[in-house]
């Protein structure tokens, strides 16, 4: 049995539930009396954003109830031994930390990235162990000790509320937590950031490490993503919920998929810069700093870019066509292929008009609830739902979802749905009154019966790493 140390902000029932697993079974796994940090981040459903964090957007996140649990303890060697009880599988990865050196120094992340792709089995680790490489090459902080790593997760994986970026936000707590290193919550969500974008190599953009360690109970957390600035949160009105629905799509087979669509927009933006005469060379990685769009394509405004850009910009584009005129773009997490064909002009339109929606959706939040005001963030919503779809990045079943909804309007309990996150199936965030469960409910049984899949439901609210903090605990002697 174990005790507590240091007790965090809060008492939750998944992390009591963490501390018995650790008591029990697997207590093996934990190789002697050394002090035990457990760290928890939640998942979070995209209410307004979405894709377009990458440029530059407000973004509006709420936590979920379901979390990401990580336990570290000090091991007396340099070796990692990560266990994984998420879901129903049991994952195990065991690497020496000095796999992380080459001749004294940490590795590139390119190699740390290929480290991982040696076998599909492992990609997994990269989540948790790119927290101790990143650790190592932005903080230039030195493990002089390995570490057990215990993992256990309640947030469905594939369901587009962010478990990856919980499970780093977990780990990277829990490490900074045992190691004694001093982590501010942005910064933190910074580095958590560049595992997934540098380690794992997926092109995320910030919104979602941010929201699940930033973010709040009952609160949406607003931030413009430039790169990552925290506004004053917004206390969902006690007349409001928000619920997520799964619509059991993993990826969608057709469509565009999301590195596409970040690339199109990408490049949207850097034809949009010499269209507006910017002076631009044409190297891949000059930030393009306007006093104007501040080097964000979200800056610029919808009545701009229809009086400026939007006849302008073609609606696909040959990467080998863009890369002899334009030479790339901005980003550096994305590369143009010269093979292949990108659409352009709806991922640019999407994050110029879904940043405008995002702010008037935040305004509507926080002033009285009304008939009116319920409707028009109804609306919002639905018109975010569509431009994923005219980006490529709709499903069948998050489609069907959202019609599902629609046909609830004239109930008065249910107000809006949209896609979220990456989009190509996952989850439907809804907007409804604070006792439509049964609405809600009604429309998992619709869905069922239209799919034969019973979704999972998100329903209910808890606090960001940042806000739970981390717990101590010592097995009793």
């Amino acid at each position: 049995m174990y005790r507590i140390v240091h007790k965090p902000s809060y008492d939750l029932p998944d992390v009591a539930d963490f501390v018995s697993l650790i008591s029990g079974d697997p207590a093996v796994f934990f190789g002697d009396d050394r002090e035990i940090s457990i760290a928890r981040a939640p998942g979070r459903l995209d209410v307004m954003g979405g894709i377009a964090d990458y440029s530059g957007s407000n973004v509006l996140e709420m936590p979920v109830a379901e979390a990401v649990c990580a336990a570290v303890q000090k091991r007396g060697d340099s070796k990692l031994k990560i266990l994984s009880l998420c879901e129903t599988k049991e994952l195990r990865f065991e690497m020496p930390l000095d796999d992380f050196f080459e001749n004294g120094s940490p590795v590139s992340y390119d190699t740390a990235r290929r480290y991982f792709l040696k076998t599909d089995s492992e990609h997994w680790a990269a989540y948790v162990a790119g927290v101790f490489h990143v650790l190592m090459r932005e903080r230039n902080f030195r493990f002089e000790n390995g570490a057990n790593i215990l993992i256990s997760s309640t947030i469905p994986q594939g369901k587009g509320v962010s478990s990856s970026a919980a499970l780093e936000a977990a780990v990277m707590t829990a490490v900074a937590a045992t190691f004694d290193i001093l982590l501010e919550t942005r910064e933190s969500a910074i580095l958590c950031q560049k595992v997934e974008n540098l380690v794992v190599g997926a092109p995320c953009g910030i919104m979602d490490q941010m929201s699940v360690i930033c973010g709040r109970k009952d609160e949406l957390m607003s931030m413009v993503c430039q790169p990552a600035e925290l506004q004053e949160p917004v206390k969902i009105p006690d007349e409001f919920a928000f619920w997520g629905i799964d619509s059991g799509i993993r990826h969608a087979v057709v469509g565009a998929d999301y590195g596409a669509v970040r690339t199109g927009a990408f490049m949207g933006y850097r034809i949009i810069a010499e269209l507006a005469g910017l002076d631009i060379s044409h190297s891949p990685t000059l930030r393009i700093d306007d006093p104007f769009w501040n080097g964000f394509l979200a800056n610029i405004t919808p009545e701009e870019f229809e009086e400026r850009f939007e006849n302008a910009l073609p609606v696909e584009i040959r990467g080998a066509d863009f890369l002899e005129r334009y030479g790339g773009t901005t980003d550096k997490i994305t590369e143009v292929l010269a093979e292949k064909t990108y659409a352009v002009l709806k991922p640019t339109a999407h994050a110029v008009y879904e940043n405008a929606r995002v702010k008037m959706f935040g305004e509507l939040l926080r002033n009285p609830v009304s008939d009116v005001s319920a409707a028009k963030l109804g609306e919002l919503m639905f018109a975010a739902h569509r431009s994923y779809s005219d980006c490529g990045l709709g499903s069948p079943g998050t489609d069907l979802i959202v019609e599902l909804v629609k046909n609830q309007l004239t109930h008065g309990k249910l107000f809006g749905a949209k896609i979220t996150g990456g989009g190509s199936g996952g989850t439907v965030v809804i907007l409804g009154r604070h006792d439509a469960d049964d609405a809600i409910s009604e429309i998992v049984e619709e869905y069922e019966a239209k799919t034969n899949y019973r979704p999972y439901v998100f329903r209910g609210s808890s606090p960001g790493a940042a806000e739970f903090g981390h717990l101590k605990i010592l097995r009793n002697q």
